[in-house]
């Protein structure tokens, strides 16, 4: 629900996100949930947290329910929020509601890995990290 998200992004719908069926075409609300979650990461600071330069984040699912056609011109709010923390990964929730009659349009989830790139390997979580998490989101441990 609208209110369980307390990060949020405005992204207007731009003409070239449509298909030539007039509407949204469906790979962009991935564009847009990547966009919120970029903007989560910061807002949690998530590179504060990276122990060692080839630790971080990466992206290992991600899925889209479509929920209602979207039409230019608009602006979507889409909020990313965690709903799990793991050992070593964290799972993000998506809405994306329309900006002018405010209907869900869509809504989808991610799970996001800890990796040390070199080894491309999963690793733990940082303890501190999923504090913030925990502490950002409102969590209970």
């Amino acid at each position: 629900m609208r209110q369980d998200f307390r990060y949020w992004l405005d992204i207007p719908v731009r003409w070239a996100d449509m298909d030539p069926y007039g509407h949204v075409n469906n790979a962009k609300y991935f564009t847009y949930c990547e966009s919120s979650r970029m903007g989560w990461f910061e807002a949690i600071e998530l590179d504060g947290f990276r122990e060692a330069s080839q630790h971080g984040p990466a992206l290992v699912t991600a899925t889209c329910n479509f929920r209602r056609q979207v039409h230019h011109p608009a602006t979507l709010d889409v909020g990313a929020r965690a709903s799990r923390i793991g050992s070593k990964s964290f799972q993000l929730e998506y809405e994306l509601y329309h900006r002018g009659d405010g209907h869900l349009v869509a809504d989808g989830s991610s799970v996001v890995v800890w990796v040390d790139y070199g080894s491309g390997q999963a690793i733990p979580l940082p303890d501190a990290l999923k504090e913030r998490i925990r502490h950002y989101e409102g969590l209970e441990d």
